[in-house]
């Protein structure tokens, strides 16, 4: 492509519209907000990586490769992995910092028909269904301090994702203010925790370094088991995406968005390695591997039962932080779906007073609270890492794809390491997906299939929306 029409693709891109500016059209123009500030977007970066997946995921990991080396491989190596995403979407969020995020990037870089599977699959596996395991979890761990009956586990999920949709409804900068609070208490209490583990027991050490690997464990075998557990390692590191999904609500959107991406992924790297450390230093390896509550039972033998219970609590925080995120974030991709005549169009206005996709938000808590009462999240969970990961990897192809695209686009944080690091993240993207055919083939095959199920969605929708049926 040659350079002038490069440059005058930037430049298009630059001063085209967004969907806030222009969904409206043909009466009074409502705009997105831009009320969250550098700290509101770090916030949300770890918000939505750290909800449950760190006090109980660790033990699946331990499970897989089975030694305190491989273990602590596996998180170290799931942390780089999330690094170079980081860097990916910092590059990503200021040459292409529309609503919606992935979804944007994919329809500029590759096809409307990508960027649709994208929402689609958001819908429908990775966010609906996750928001609905974890409300369902919130709803356990409340019921079980509270010494509710285990029956109303689910209509409290469905409860607490109906209002935090209402919540949401009334603007961005309320449930950023949630959001902040939460992250930063959690976080603090964590990082005191993983501390005091160190401090109070110096000498219950699990953490033993030989041998490296299971005997037997080498070479193809080895491989497929560190990917094995990169899966719930990455289950639990992903959601720095979340960000980029309200790009057009961030102050000085080319300096906030790739700072807060960066910083807020090298706090949570930290943070998951240290706590894995601490579990293996009380636990060791086989105990954590028969564990299903790492982090409750590591502070449960150094603190006693107030330990367990104080976890209990943090769980119970944690994870409302993050159902609190998913309906601020999410429901943006399918703002941006509408706002482009790919789904509901109703989804596609924003409140005059509260500048926020209302209908959207409401269709997020309510599928999700739906997903809860069903348990038919169950399934859909297990599909999560399988389409997030596809995408991600798509991610980084759209970082290449841009590069030579627009090359005059803003990038005041260019990935280092260019062409290689994405090339990286994108390989890594890959390896896992493939290697969940044969780790999880039923997992694979079924998100297979939803993806699949996409296709004619995406064409019905297009073909209604050529003939001005846009009122579907």
């Amino acid at each position: 492509m040659p350079r002038r029409e490069s440059d005058s693709l930037a430049q298009a891109a630059a001063a085209s519209p967004s969907h806030g500016d222009g969904a409206q059209a043909g009466g009074p123009v409502t705009t997105f907000a831009r009320r969250l500030n550098l700290f509101d977007a770090t916030m949300i970066v770890i918000s939505g990586i750290v909800g449950s997946g760190i006090f109980i995921n660790p033990y699946v990991v331990a499970q897989a490769v089975g030694t305190p080396f491989l273990i602590v491989g596996v998180w170290v190596g799931g942390g780089v992995i999330a690094l170079l995403g980081a860097f990916v979407f910092a590059e990503l969020s200021t040459v292409m910092p529309r609503v919606g995020g992935q979804y944007a990037f994919f329809r500029e870089a590759f096809h409307p028909l990508v960027a649709f599977l994208h929402g689609w699959s958001l819908l429908l596996i990775i966010q609906s269904g996750a928001t609905a395991a974890v409300a369902v979890a919130f709803s356990q761990y409340v019921a079980q301090l509270a010494g509710m009956p285990q029956a109303l586990v689910p209509w409290l999920a469905a409860a607490v994702m109906l209002l935090l949709a209402g919540f949401h409804a009334l603007g961005v900068r309320p449930g950023a203010v949630v959001v902040n609070v939460i992250t930063f208490g959690k976080v603090l209490v964590l990082a005191a925790l993983i501390v005091s583990v160190f401090v109070v027991s110096p000498r219950a050490s699990g953490l033993v370094f030989t041998p490296l690997a299971p005997p037997g464990l080498h070479g193809i075998l080895l491989l497929s088991a560190f990917f094995a557990g990169l899966v719930p390692a990455m289950f639990s590191y992903g959601g720095w995406q979340n960000l980029n999904f309200v790009a057009e609500e961030v102050r000085e959107p080319q300096r906030n968005l790739p700072r807060a991406i960066l910083l807020g992924v090298a706090c949570v790297i930290v943070l998951y390695v240290s706590a894995n450390l601490a579990y293996l230093h009380v636990l060791g390896a086989p105990a954590l591997a028969a564990s299903r509550t790492p982090a409750a039972d590591t502070a449960a033998q150094v603190f006693g039962g107030l330990g367990g219970r104080l976890i209990g609590a943090l769980v119970v925080v944690s994870t409302f932080g993050f159902l609190n995120l998913a309906l601020l974030t999410a429901p943006r991709v399918y703002y941006a779906m509408a706002a482009d005549g790919l789904f509901f169009r109703s989804l596609a206005r924003l409140h005059p007073r509260f500048r926020v996709p209302v209908a959207a938000i409401l269709l997020q808590g309510g599928l999700a609270a739906a997903f809860a009462l069903t348990r038919s999240y169950e399934r859909l969970l297990a599909c999560a890492v399988f389409a997030d990961w596809i995408f991600f990897a798509l991610a980084g192809a759209a970082l290449l794809v841009f590069r030579r695209k627009l090359p005059a686009a803003p990038r005041p944080f260019p990935t280092p390491g260019y062409p290689w690091l994405p090339l990286a993240f994108t390989l890594a993207g890959v390896g896992i997906v493939v290697n969940l055919f044969f780790t999880s083939p039923r997992d694979a095959l079924l998100g297979t299939a939803i993806l699949a199920a996409g296709v004619p969605v995406f064409l019905l929708w297009r073909a209604a929306g050529r003939r001005g049926g846009e009122r579907l």
